[in-house]
Parts: C-alpha cells; structure tokens; sequence
C-alpha cells in the first residue's frame, strides 16, 4: 500500500550530501580567510570604530536653582534617548549620541506645572506642555549649544550661540578633542545683568532679568535678522546690539554671520561637557545682582569725586570679576576678555 507521505529515505540522503558540501565550502571560505591577515585586521579595526564611534555628553548643573535642559536632534538623524530632564543643583547626567548625530542643546529656566498639569517655562520653553520637548526647539530668548558630529573630513563642529538671544551662562569642553581648532567655548558671563533694557526680559515679579533678546527678536528688522537686502556676510554687519553679546562672550556666536571666531572643530572628540553656570559668580543671579548694583553705585560716586573731565572712564572691578569700564557720560559697558581654558 502506498504512503500519503512521503519516502524518508531519499530526503536523508540528499541532506548529508547538501551537510557535506556546505561544511567543504565553510572549511575552504575560513582558510582563506585565515590566511589574509590583512584583511582580517582591516576588518576588526572598521568594526571596533562603528563600536567605538559613540559620542558622551556630560551635562553638569552648577548654578544654584535648577535647570530643565532641552533637546532638539536635526532633521534626519536619529534623536537621542532624552529630549528633556530636570538637573538638580549640583546634578550631572551624561547622554550617549551616535556617530553623525547633530543638534543642539539649551537650558529651560524657572519651569512649573500649571493646575492642569502643564508644563512650562519662563526661558528656553520648547512648547511640548511636558519635561520632554519631543522634537520641539527652544523658543527665544535661549543660550544654545549646537553640535555636528563626523562632519565634513570626519570632523566634529560646534558651537555655542546667542544668535536666538540669551538665558544662561554656558560653557563647552571637549576632552581628549585633537586639532588646532578644538578648544572650548561658551559664554560664561551673566549677560542678563548687562542686557540692554530693550531686550531685556524679566521675571515675573518684575525684579530681576531672567533672559535677552537677540537685536532680531526684539525688534524684526532685517538688518538685525539677516535677511532680505541683508541676507549676506557682506550686507549684514554687526550691530551695535549683537556687540554687546561679542564682547561679554567673544567665542560665541552673537549675529547670524559670526562665523570666523565661533566656530570650533575636533577631531577624536570623543566626550563633549556642557556646563550650566561655570563661574562661580553668576550662579546666583539675585545674589550677584544686588552685590553688582552696590558697586557699581561706590564706583560711580568715587569716579564723580576725581572726575577730570565728562569723557574720564574710571576702571572698576566688579563683582564678576571682569574688567568693566564706567564712562559717567555714556552707559556701563563690559569690556570682558575671557579665557575659557
């Protein structure tokens, strides 16, 4: 009688033949392989690179209140495991991105919850309504640290930015970076203090600046912005405002074509640290603030005592540190040169 199945037995056979030839080609493939330890070598070192290729951001909190930092991955690359967190006073986190990602980084300052659960923020709000952005950029006045990873020739680009404004002192590092052009940067001063009264932006009690509009923001026009008749390097100059943000902080972007001395590049940049607050002295904007103000008025009033002539600038040192000059004709200005490293 016949089967409904079918013979076993052929099918045995030609699985040990199909074994054989298989192990025959497997043996055959390996020496040769074997063989080319050149070969092999070449492939460990491209395998152990895609491995090894990972960028680690260290984000440090050391202002004295708490920041919300925001995330915001380019269109195109992969987003990150976080798009925003609360970091306490004090508190670090560090963030891993992957080979080519590029983005940008900010501080969101004095968040809450509203009564419908909401949340928000003074400065740096990205929108969302939550702790997360979730592909949301930050709304200006904001300090962003922006980043292109494995660019053109295999370098790192980055840069720190007020070019959307100010709200945070930031600095960037990047440890074990090579090339002449790897250095750090960031703009470490509290420019809330030194903001311009027409960009300024205060807190909701009305006592203290909190953030500074970019010369754009604050009024549109395209000589400001960059754009229309103004739309090149040739046309679109520095103002008088955006030379305010390059004097306080002269390695951060402060106009739209402030390329030539904002600009860092790194090669091996394995790790970069962004840190809120560098400085002891702006971690504390009230603090800081009062201290500055009653200065500012002792200097004032000894200048006025040996005052020569209207245009005598009397050379004073503030609470921050920093070289300031105060001309009793014209405005205080900050003449600040700083090095980050």
């Amino acid at each position: 009688m016949n089967s409904v199945f079918p013979n076993p037995t052929p099918q045995i056979e030609e699985i040990s033949i199909c074994w054989v030839l298989a192990i025959h080609h497997t043996f055959h493939f390996f020496s040769t392989f074997m063989a080319q330890p050149t070969l092999i070598a070449a492939i460990c070192v491209l395998t152990l690179s895609h491995l090894v290729q990972a960028t680690t951001f260290t984000i440090v909190n050391k202002c004295d209140y708490v920041v919300w930092p925001g995330i915001l991955s380019n269109a195109g690359v992969p987003t990150l495991a976080t798009t925003g967190f609360t970091l306490q006073r004090g508190e670090t986190k560090t963030i891993t991105a992957p080979t080519s990602w590029g983005g940008r980084f900010w501080g969101r300052t004095h968040c809450s919850h509203d009564s419908d659960g909401k949340f928000s923020c003074l400065t740096g709000d990205c929108g969302s309504g939550k702790l997360e952005c979730s592909g949301n950029g930050a709304a200006p006045p904001a300090t962003l640290a922006e980043f292109t990873l494995d660019g053109a020739g295999g370098l790192d680009f980055f840069d720190v930015s007020l070019v959307d404004g100010y709200n945070i002192p930031m600095l960037v590092v990047p440890p074990g970076g090579k090339g002449q052009n790897c250095s750090s940067t960031g703009c470490v001063v509290d420019l809330n203090g030194l903001c311009p009264s027409e960009l300024r932006i205060m807190s909701s009690n009305g006592r203290d600046g909190i953030a500074c509009k970019s010369a754009c923001e604050a009024f549109r026009q395209p000589q400001y912005c960059c754009s229309g008749a103004y739309a090149t390097p040739d046309t679109c100059k520095p103002s008088s405002y955006s030379q305010v943000f390059k004097t306080a902080c002269p390695r951060a972007y402060s106009y739209a074509y402030d390329d030539k001395t904002s600009t860092f590049t790194c090669a091996n940049a394995a790790d970069y640290s962004i840190t809120f607050c560098p400085s002891p002295n702006t971690r504390n904007h009230r603090k800081r603030r009062r201290r500055q103000g009653r200065t500012q008025k002792q200097q004032q009033r000894r200048c006025q005592r040996h005052l020569l002539s209207t245009t005598l600038s009397c050379q004073v040192w503030d609470v921050l540190g920093l070289m300031v000059t105060w001309n009793p004709v014209m405005t205080l200005k900050a003449h600040l040169s700083i090095e980050l490293y």
